[in-house]
């Protein structure tokens, strides 16, 4: 009996050995997938502040980074942040071969060239407009006569030029553009995230904010083509950040509301 136990204790040991041994050129390979240079390269986009924020030495701050400290860390590997002003500039970059790692907005457009996992926070998109504009709704933006400043290949441009009929959209090279055209009377509207917005708001009483919102925003994790191991891996990876509450301490943590995305159906 004694040996019999001994034979299925060595056995079981045996098993969880070789276990270890084919699951960790595993990790190794998905590493190697998603980091191919060996260092795991994450694009970083400060036009956001609800996702990423600068620290005291510039470093990379909230949501957004937090989630990919967390990935290298799981990976065993070295992070390397490439940060940008702009989400347009991040998306343009992906087909350069400038990261491995990215958060973006979901749009259809950018899916040519990306892979997207399911969004870990949705944010609003909305109008901001002088205080005594006639525009009272998100509706009344649709219209004949009207101009609306955006950030070019902003995710809310992006859907905009799609949903929008009768508007016109006045595209400045950068966020920071984009407020320029707004406050020199060049458009009726200017469009964005509404955090920002209620930001610029409080300190300019001579404009509002609209309530309601003309898009959700889907931010999510996202691989350049061609990673289909690491795509599969990064959405599992968001969901369980998600159902962990990992994603919800995250934005706590940096002072940002916003609402942390359901699980993916």
């Amino acid at each position: 009996m004694l040996r019999a136990s001994l034979s299925l204790l060595y056995l079981a040991s045996f098993v969880l050995a070789a276990g270890a041994q084919e699951t960790a050129p595993a990790a190794k390979d998905l590493a190697k997938n998603l980091s191919p240079g060996g260092k795991l390269r994450v694009a970083i986009n400060f036009g956001n502040p609800v996702l990423a924020q600068r620290g005291p030495n510039g470093e990379p701050r909230g949501v957004s980074a937090a989630l990919a400290r967390e990935l290298a860390k799981r990976l065993n590997v070295s992070i390397d942040f490439v940060t940008f002003e702009e989400a347009g500039k991040v998306a343009e970059a992906a087909a350069q071969d400038k990261w491995d790692i990215a958060f973006l907005a979901i749009d259809p457009k950018r899916a040519a060239t990306i892979d997207f996992t399911p969004p870990y926070v949705l944010i609003e998109g909305t109008y901001l407009t002088p205080a005594g504009s006639p525009l009272q709704k998100i509706e009344d933006v649709d219209k004949d006569g009207i101009r609306v400043a955006v950030a070019e290949n902003s995710a809310y441009d992006l859907y905009l030029t799609r949903s929008l009929k009768h508007a016109k959209l006045m595209r400045g090279t950068d966020s920071a553009a984009a407020v320029k055209e707004f406050e020199q009377g060049k458009t009726e509207v200017l469009a964005g995230v509404r955090q920002p917005l209620d930001d610029y708001a409080r300190s300019h009483p001579n404009t509002r904010v609209m309530d309601g919102r003309f898009m959700s925003i889907q931010q999510a994790m996202c691989s350049p083509k061609g990673r289909e191991t690491g795509a599969r891996y990064l959405r599992d990876f968001v969901e369980e950040m998600k159902r962990s509450g990992f994603v919800a301490k995250a934005l706590q943590e940096s002072g940002q509301t916003a609402t942390v995305a359901p699980a993916a159906g």
